[in-house]
């Protein structure tokens, strides 16, 4: 089974992550903060990958190092869970529509942390969410995935359906390139022998 947990603990969050990447789509979400939970919910159910994220954070300050710490222990799990990449499909990507919204989410597990990420949300607040973490929630990921990441909204009226497309994407694209290629059983998806 290709699972992790890893817990981070540090003087600003606790966070403890359990990630099983060929799971069913469950998620048991405790971050604190109502629409980030929304948001990971969204992971889980359509990247077809039972989470649990339980986390406490100094959410009296504000949401920033819990939101940035969640990414970076999800993508600590989902490069443990990974494994040695030998026969997944390494490559994927998704397009996904809410309403007026549409964004396109494309994943390459390749080993390099790179992330482009142009959504321009309407507005800077959805409820008492600032959409600006959810740019430091992947960053966090990408840098600890080691993922190729590229994200664009490429249209939408209501930031609440441009960030809820984004993370829908997000989870059926890394579904794809996480999954068990099995015409590449055993097989490095790389022409360098290694990812």
């Amino acid at each position: 089974m290709r699972s992790a947990t890893i817990d981070r603990n540090t003087n600003e969050t606790k966070i403890s992550v359990s990630l099983n990447l060929d799971g069913s789509g469950k998620a048991e979400l405790a971050t604190g903060l109502g629409f980030l939970d929304h948001m990971l919910d969204q992971i889980a159910r359509h990247g077809m990958m039972d989470v649990s994220v339980q986390a406490k954070g100094d959410l009296h300050i504000d949401a920033h190092h819990t939101v940035e710490d969640i990414g970076i222990t999800l993508g600590q799990a989902f490069a443990k869970a990974i494994g040695d990449k030998k026969g997944i499909r390494r490559y994927g990507h998704s397009y996904v529509p809410l309403d007026e919204a549409l964004s396109r989410v494309v994943i390459d597990i390749s080993g390099r942390p790179e992330m482009e990420f142009d959504v321009k949300f309407t507005r800077a607040m959805v409820g008492e969410f600032d959409v600006d973490l959810i740019h430091e929630f992947f960053q966090g990921f990408v840098n600890h995935a080691m993922i190729t990441l590229h994200i664009d909204n490429l249209r939408g009226h209501n930031a609440h359906h441009q960030s809820e497309t984004v993370f829908k994407a997000f989870g059926r694209a890394l579904r794809m390139a996480a999954e068990l290629d099995p015409r590449m059983a055993g097989v490095m998806p790389s022409t360098k022998g290694s990812l």
